[in-house]
Parts: C-alpha cells; structure tokens; sequence
C-alpha cells in the first residue's frame, strides 16, 4: 500500500511505518505499543503542583491523547494499558514519580484509557486531519479524561463533586487549551508531510 493511500481517512499516523509482512508488522506494534507508554510515562515526570489541588500539571494527558491519534483506537488502548499495569505494578511514573493504585489522581489514568481508545477512532476517520476536526479530537479525549477523573477525585477524597470540579478540572482548563492548539498544528502538519513524501 502506497503511502498516499494511507492519508485517507482509515488510517491513523503509525501505519505509515512500513511493514513488509504480518511478523513484521506485530514487532512494529509492539514498539509502538511500548513506545506510547514510555512517552505516557516520561511526559508524566513533567508535573507541575497546583496550589490548593491535589492533581498537577502534567505533560501525561498529552501524551495519551497523542498516543491514541497516532496509534489508533487498539494500539492506543493497549500502550495505556501497559503504562497503568506498569504503574500499579510499582514502576514509578504515574505524576511525579508515584505508582500504585488507589491514589486521588488514579481515575485520570483511567481515564485516559478511555480518551486514547476513542481519539485513536476518531483519528481513523480522519479526526486529526485539519485544524478544527483536531480540536474537536482532543476536546473529546480531554472531555473523557475529566468525566472519569473527576468523580474518581471527589470519591478518593471524599470532596463534594463541586469541589471536585473546582480543584480537579478548573485549575486545567487554559493548560488543556495550550494542549489542544500544539495538537491542531503537529497532527495535520505531519499528514501533510506524509502526503508529500507518498
């Protein structure tokens, strides 16, 4: 399959990886697979504290929601996976080097699951194409990391769901913004790059 025929809508940015034949292409995914929970994780360490909050800025909801537009719907789901069994198995890079499960800030890696499996279907029918199709993408992988993690918050915690929202959604709403807008550049940007060299 040509390269320009893989910008169309049905595929996602990872299948332009080439891959000869069916054993190649298993290895190929699960580098892949493994490479989006590494960056999930690394992208976790960058966490900034939020005064009055017990959930950081991290750069970890990103990285999720870009592993699922550019794996698709099953590979995104599994490189989430591994990174939460990786982390509730004790290796350290849930925020700021913490594992485990349990903690008030658990319900987003949840959360994430979820966001990276639907993104990744979006993305396969061409959610990261343009500008304003990326930035409806992202703002449903988001919508879906903070309808998990929110409520996961004020269970964990035993904070009203207001408090919740003000202290586990607000603080992130300009940062989340920030994220969509390198989103809706990075992901069209390399379609057409992939476009030019087919």
């Amino acid at each position: 399959m040509s390269t320009a025929a893989l910008t169309r809508p049905g595929a996602v940015l990872a299948d332009l990886l080439p891959a000869a034949t069916a054993s190649r292409a298993r290895v190929r995914d699960a580098a892949l697979v493994l490479g989006g929970a590494a960056l999930t994780g690394i992208a976790a360490q960058i966490a900034v504290p939020v005064p009055g909050s017990p959930v950081p800025v991290t750069g970890q909801t990103f990285a999720a929601l870009l592993v699922g537009a550019s794996l698709g719907a099953s590979r995104g789901l599994l490189s989430l996976a591994l990174y939460a069994l990786a982390g509730i198995a004790g290796m350290p890079w849930f925020a700021g080097g913490a594992s485990g499960v349990g903690g008030a800030t658990f319900g987003y890696i949840a959360g994430m699951l979820l966001a990276a499996t639907v993104v990744g279907a979006l993305a396969r029918r061409g959610g990261d194409r343009g500008v304003l199709r990326t930035a409806a993408t992202m703002a449903a992988g988001t919508a879906l990391i903070y309808a998990v993690g929110v409520p996961y918050l004020a269970l964990s915690t035993g904070m009203s769901f207001g408090q919740a929202v003000a202290v586990g959604l607000v603080p992130f709403l300009i940062g989340d913004a920030l994220k969509a807008a390198l989103a809706m550049g990075a992901l069209p940007t390399a379609w057409k790059l992939a476009g030019r060299r087919g």
